[in-house]
């Protein structure tokens, strides 16, 4: 998973140094004290409790890094580490066994494989999705091709990179080919799997299209490698991209939980404030550069930025129908018990205390 796709998030920051400005100085954490209204009932746990989290500088990693600046975990006595594994394969059998409580998984055959053989994960929440109009994973175009491809049926015959198969990728790939009533048999298939590379490709005629990821998306368009295309919505409205998951341990410390849950969301809630409501953006822009691997601060206003829902809801039917595509094509053994890896009720919880998001007003 990690290797797969949310590895490339890390790989960023190798193509920043060579597409982006020179890192400027990072500027001091921004703090915001939540009042009573914000923390609904809850009160500080008695003892100061450590929660390691699985996060790597992801971009969607967001409501985290948000809640840990402006003081929301420690509004609830609760000391977050971030730390990181080189691949899924030592993450998610750390977080089963609670050596890690809370991490970030993408939709990949290989993450549902590793809970139907047996390991113990749960997805409670949203950690990334498309907005409409405004997919930070979407297809581009190279410039060679403004003039040829118009409209999805056009990518017939054309050579479309995608970094993998079996994974959100793949799945996305797929919806876009039903979209435009085309077969796998009517394009030319690109492996690619380094995001970062697909840049040349395309500038170089090598291939037509690709489906790539903010921020290469903004910076390949700055730098006049391609020109987005349509947007993933048009045909994958509700894919779910990326979920928080925790350990069953964290799952059973009902207090530890619910104000983790609590604080988390608060930050997800300023995060939406910030990008899609033009409240405090500078502040979170700050926070961002800080913690991800995009450090130009003026890149953060060009780019489509990750959805992550204010309340933690979660396409759960999306979830599931890419677990039934990774297992047409052979790619998923075992059966899983969604019932039993899905748990939504934390996030609902928070909900309840905190009361429904509502976007806050310039």
């Amino acid at each position: 998973m990690k290797v797969g796709w949310l590895s490339v998030i890390l790989g960023v920051s190798v193509v920043l140094g060579g597409c982006a400005e020179k890192e400027t100085t990072k500027p001091a954490p921004v703090t915001k004290p939540s009042d009573g209204a914000e923390t609904g009932e809850l009160t500080p746990l008695e003892k100061r409790t450590k929660v390691v989290i699985a996060e790597d500088g992801a971009a969607s990693g967001a409501g985290f890094y948000i809640a840990k600046e402006r003081g929301y975990f420690d509004d609830y006595n609760i000391d977050v580490e971030f730390t990181d594994f080189a691949n899924s394969d030592d993450m998610l059998p750390a977080l089963a066994a609670g050596e890690v409580s809370i991490a970030g998984g993408v939709s990949t055959a290989s993450f549902f494989n590793a809970i139907a053989q047996g390991i113990d994960v749960r997805i409670i929440a949203d950690k990334g999705h498309n907005m409409p109009g405004e997919s930070y994973f979407s297809f581009v175009i190279g410039n060679h091709m403004k003039d040829v491809i118009k409209d999805y049926p056009d990518f017939k015959g054309k050579k479309i990179a995608v970094s993998s198969r079996n994974s959100i990728d793949g799945y996305i790939y797929e919806e876009m080919l039903k979209h435009a009533g085309l077969t796998e048999e009517d394009v030319e298939y690109v492996h690619i799997a380094d995001f970062g590379a697909m840049l040349g490709a395309i500038d170089s005629g090598t291939i037509d299209a690709a489906l790539n990821i903010e921020p290469l998306i903004a910076q390949g368009i700055d730098k006049g490698f391609h020109v987005r295309f349509g947007d993933a919505t048009d045909y994958a409205p509700e894919s779910q991209i990326a979920m928080v998951l925790a350990s069953p341990q964290f799952m059973e410390d009902e207090e530890l939980s619910i104000r983790f849950m609590a604080a988390y969301l608060q930050g997800v809630r300023d995060y939406n404030d910030a990008f899609f409501e033009e409240v405090d953006e500078d502040a979170i822009i700050d926070i961002m550069v800080k913690h991800t691997a995009l450090k130009d601060a003026e890149l953060w206003d060009k780019v489509f930025v990750t959805g992550l829902d204010p309340d933690g809801k979660m396409f759960v039917d999306d979830i599931q129908k890419q677990y039934d595509m990774y297992k047409a094509n052979g790619a998923i053994i075992g059966d899983i018990d969604f019932d039993k890896a899905i748990d939504s009720s934390l996030a609902e919880e928070a909900v309840e205390l905190l009361g429904e998001y509502e976007a806050a007003k310039k």
